[in-house]
């Protein structure tokens, strides 16, 4: 649905009424095109503190140039060697006189260190690290995103920065994200790093679903598009679309786990749980039907489906695991109680299992939150909720299904081995929940 208000505060009488009443003024976003793959602009590379890790190499590898003297498309802050609230003083000093010169739907990356366990001064000053680049992102405005990675090895960071630092992110911001040990090396075709990959997409004949398909086929993978038998002709129609196949089956089945293994007799690479339902209801109107039938979707059948495709080897080593989370399982949200518990159940995988999944099958496992994702569904919204979803963000703005997507192919990525247990909002840095 058109977000009639976004395209009235980009013409000069919307810019001059909304300024004068104090209204949000969204800016349009720039996204990844085939016309337009990076960002305008250069990168600014400045430092606070004192780091060991020799980035250069990696930032050469973004795509983006060194910035003249015109506006920076992106800034990188390295604050890794920040460890003393004395040095949070270089952080500002670097920033602050750069961060009105970025260009609109430019980008800032704070890098940090994990928090140190031992020295409780730098854990301080790090954590400091997460409320600044925040705070930051919810006033910096015109489309510009503000992200904190923490880590330990510039190479292992290298597919983090290239999503964060590219139109590809356009919907990210206010995240931390954690980068471990690498794991993987890059593939041997930048463009179409997911060739020889195949992909299972649930839920994946419309929405969120269809645009995650595209989008990892478009970087190489072939694609299953598996839904439920009712959706089977926008199933088919996706995937001949894709040049992928069909797979028709009810996730909560008992048996789902065993026939994904069955149409896959040459194993899977990357298992994208998309599929979901909402059955919205007070929890004092609620009755146990709604209850049950949105956990066994949303969260069950995740459960299942992942043990039995892990246990059985069906998923290979190296592969991926992204789930669908929620904001609403973060930060809640009224009428959604069994909504809000399932996809805090997802969180709640991820953390437990990734460590074990990368340990014992080489698998890392993540998790996307959507926020307010422009679809059929949020186009159902009564006018006035639908508005207070699309501004109540920092981009005052919602998303688009494509940008759930990026992220998805970015945490699926054959070079992102040294993510894993990460939930990453895809939420324009929502107003609810951290």
């Amino acid at each position: 649905m058109a977000d009639r208000y976004l395209r009235f505060t980009g013409t000069a009488p919307g810019r001059f009424l909304t300024r004068r009443l104090g209204l949000p003024q969204p800016s349009a976003l720039t996204r990844w095109s085939p016309e337009r793959p990076a960002l305008d602009g250069g990168l600014l590379h400045l430092t606070a503190g004192r780091s060991a890790l020799d980035l250069a190499p990696v930032l050469a590898r973004t795509g983006i140039g060194p910035a003249g003297s015109g506006r920076a498309a992106a800034v990188v802050l390295d604050a890794i060697g920040v460890r003393d609230v004395e040095a949070l003083a270089e952080v500002h000093a670097a920033l602050h006189p750069v961060v009105r010169s970025v260009a609109p739907s430019g980008r800032v990356v704070v890098l940090g260190a994990p928090l140190d366990p031992a020295d409780h001064h730098q854990a301080a000053a790090q954590q400091a690290l997460e409320g600044f680049t925040r705070s930051l992102g919810k006033e910096i405005g015109r489309g510009r995103t503000v992200n904190l990675v923490r880590l330990t090895d510039a190479g292992a960071a290298e597919s983090t920065l290239r999503f964060l630092l590219s139109p590809k992110s356009a919907y990210v911001s206010g995240q931390v994200i954690e980068v471990g040990a690498p794991q993987d090396t890059a593939p041997p075709d930048a463009d179409r790093p997911l060739t020889g990959r195949t992909a299972l997409v649930t839920g994946a004949a419309r929405g969120i679903g269809e645009a995650v398909a595209e989008t990892l086929a478009r970087d190489g993978a072939r694609v299953v598009v598996l839904d439920v038998p009712q959706a089977g002709q926008d199933a088919r129609r996706v995937a001949e679309r894709l040049g992928g196949t069909a797979l028709l089956l009810d996730m909560t089945s008992a048996d789902a786990g065993a026939r994904i293994a069955e149409a896959l007799p040459d194993g899977l690479d990357l298992l994208i749980h998309n599929a979901g339902i909402t059955r919205d209801r007070r929890l004092v109107n609620m009755p146990s039907e709604r209850w049950i039938s949105v956990l066994e979707v949303n969260l069950a059948s995740v459960l299942r489906t992942t043990d039995a495709l892990l246990k059985d080897g069906t998923l290979k080593r190296g592969g991926r695991i992204v789930a669908t989370a929620s904001i609403a399982g973060l930060a809640g949200n009224a009428g959604q109680t069994n909504y809000g518990a399932s996809k805090a159940g997802v969180v709640g995988l991820v953390r437990s299992l990734a460590p074990r999944a990368l340990e014992e099958h080489g698998v890392t496992v993540n998790a996307v939150a959507p926020g307010f994702i422009e679809t059929k569904m949020t186009a159902a919204v009564p006018l006035f909720i639908r508005e207070a979803g699309r501004r109540m963000n920092s981009l005052a703005q919602g998303g688009l299904p494509v940008d759930v997507a990026e992220t998805t192919a970015w945490l699926a990525h054959p070079a992102s081995g040294a993510v894993n247990g990460q939930v990453v909002r895809v939420c324009g840095q929502s107003l609810l929940g951290a």
